[in-house]
């Protein structure tokens, strides 16, 4: 087995100072096969995720390719999350890997909420007023369009009072048997059009209640957005079929996950809904910002995903403007913690993939 060698990296950033306790506000690890200074390195940030021991990272060290797990000033602090500060953090760990690290070529690694984030690096890297360094390929791994986007096909439909968590509109309710599973296209189509119509409701309140208190003097207002697990390919596995276990999401079972009080844009804030989550207003909506890849570029969907499906993974290559693209299925769920050697798997394919278009892997 190959020796590892990780180095932490850590930064200033352009507007973001040392925190009072030190911290600086980029960082992350960086891992090689040991005593090498690889040629080509992949780098993985998320919107709020710590990536800096990301999966993948020995994985792809052991075959030869560097890989920065970085992270951005917003990790674990995504409701004050401002797109055009991360970018500039990930530039940052782009620029490492470059002008510190002897890198030849960067690889942006899209894995999960990260694929919008580092589609939006390189589209603004070459298509900005912001001082980023683009990158010469780009993989998207299990990923979402966008974080409003997501939010939005998971959103419960059946919500009528957002005020009241057991407000329910039983002719949209998903776990009513009466509606299904299965599901009619009807159905589906009320659904899916009330999912959309949730989230612009939710705007709205947002826009008018920031517009009150701000005018009063006040800055932002904290608020809560549940029953965010209610995705009918959750429920229903004849939905875009899949390997994936029925009933699941990344909670485990789906209604009792829908009940429960944790899921993503759960916690937010008026700035940071607009920001992060709208449909209308956020700019973390990666699939329009795709047509700006040109690069050489991978998409990777696991087939036994519960929160990815391949109607994303499809949207996401048709809208990458490369002549030089690739889309590819494997065995795995979100994380190919399973099956057995899933890891392994994804990692041969993404390291063939990169040495067959970059030279100098493992030299």
């Amino acid at each position: 087995m190959t020796t590892i060698d990780t180095q932490f990296v850590s930064s200033l950033s352009p507007g973001a100072n040392r925190a009072g306790a030190g911290g600086y506000p980029t960082q992350g690890i960086y891992y090689t096969p040991a005593g090498t200074r690889p040629r080509v390195a992949m780098i993985a940030t998320h919107y709020q995720i710590d990536f800096s021991e990301h999966y993948l990272a020995e994985f792809m060290a052991e075959r030869g390719v560097g890989f920065l797990g970085w992270n951005t000033r917003f990790r674990g602090y995504e409701w004050n999350f401002v797109l055009d500060q991360a970018l500039t953090d990930i530039g940052v760990g782009v620029r490492w890997l470059k002008e510190e690290a002897g890198v030849d070529q960067v690889i942006l690694l899209g894995n999960s909420g990260g694929g919008s984030l580092m589609a939006l690096y390189q589209s603004h890297a070459v298509d900005s007023d912001l001082d980023l360094v683009p990158a010469d390929g780009y993989v998207s791994l299990a990923a979402h369009l966008g974080r409003p986007d997501v939010l939005t096909d998971w959103l419960d439909a059946s919500v009528i009072d957002e005020h009241d968590i057991t407000s329910t509109d039983p002719s949209l309710d998903l776990f009513n048997p009466e509606n299904g599973p299965p599901y009619s296209p009807e159905f589906l189509e009320r659904y899916r059009a009330a999912q959309v119509e949730r989230n612009h409701r939710i705007t709205r309140w947002a826009r008018a209640e920031l517009e009150r208190i701000t005018a009063l003097g006040y800055a932002d207002q904290p608020f809560s957005v549940l029953r965010t697990w209610a995705d009918p390919r959750m429920v229903d596995p004849t939905i875009e079929p899949t390997d994936r276990p029925a009933g699941q999401c990344y909670r485990g079972p789906t209604e009792a996950a829908n009940k429960g009080g944790h899921g993503i844009g759960g916690q937010t804030t008026l700035r940071n809904w607009l920001n992060m989550w709208s449909l209308e207003d956020s700019p973390c909506r990666g699939e329009a910002h795709l047509g700006n890849v040109t690069v050489p570029a991978l998409v990777v969907n696991p087939d036994g995903d519960t929160g990815v499906f391949p109607s994303d993974a499809n949207r996401i290559h048709d809208a990458i403007a490369s002549t030089d693209k690739t889309r590819i299925d494997l065995p795995g769920d979100h994380y190919f913690l399973e099956p057995a050697g899933a890891r392994d798997k994804v990692a041969d394919e993404i390291a063939a993939w990169v040495s067959s278009r970059f030279p100098g892997v493992g030299e």
